[in-house]
């Protein structure tokens, strides 16, 4: 019965999953990024759409490849092979696209960290008691949330092709909601495009007074 229940989630999570991706490549192709009113869209992309464009192009070039040889010699597979190429190639297309219709968000009171389609986590600016530009490798090539440390130590990192740039340095432990989970943590490592740039704009930010909404 476990087994039943863990195969209904893992499918379940797989058919969010590639959702996520279409109405990200959606949302791409009409130029609606998913950035609600009032916040500020702070880029990550750079990185990885480099990566994710090769990849792209040499998928559509297997695809084609594959087509032209499977219909001359081994004619049966040549639809389902079709079918599989074309859906792993709008599968990347998605995935660039969530990593640029899907930046980190800055509001009045939160910064909400995001990584295409995998991490969100949000952060309270009134727990930042710094940010400075830091460089932190992620263990593993695919994982985009890791906790590195103990106690006061603990840091968590949302990363972008493994890799962060950009520190928050926390008043104190702080209970963060992960994907994973929650974790307390002192520190927050992310990834950004200009982090010199995005490090001012949370200094400004963080010292900056809450607007209040008028009273009526």
């Amino acid at each position: 019965m476990d087994a039943v229940r863990r195969g209904l989630a893992l499918a379940w999570k797989a058919l969010r999953l590639e959702i996520t991706l279409y109405r990200a490549l959606g949302r791409w192709l009409v130029r609606r990024p998913d950035v609600p009113a009032g916040a500020t869209p702070i880029g990550y992309s750079r990185l990885v759409a480099p990566m994710l464009w090769l990849w792209i192009f040499g998928s559509a070039v297997e695809v084609v490849v594959l087509d032209v040889v499977l219909s001359r010699w081994w004619t049966p597979l040549r639809i389902p092979l079709l079918v599989l190429g074309v859906w792993g190639l709008v599968w990347m297309l998605g995935m660039l696209a969530a990593y640029r219709v899907r930046p980190h968000l800055l509001g009045e009171a939160m910064l909400q960290v995001r990584d295409g389609i995998h991490a969100r986590v949000d952060v309270p600016l009134e727990r930042i008691a710094g940010v400075r530009t830091v460089d932190h490798e992620l263990p593993g090539l695919l994982r985009s949330v890791h906790v590195q440390g103990e106690g006061e130590g603990a840091m968590l990192l949302i990363g972008v092709g493994s890799r962060t740039n950009l520190e928050l340095v926390l008043t104190g432990p702080t209970t963060l909601r992960t994907p994973h989970g929650s974790s307390t943590v002192t520190r927050v490592g992310l990834w950004v495009d200009e982090p010199r740039e995005v490090a001012e704009v949370l200094r400004r930010r963080r010292s900056a007074p809450l607007r209040r909404s008028p009273r009526r």
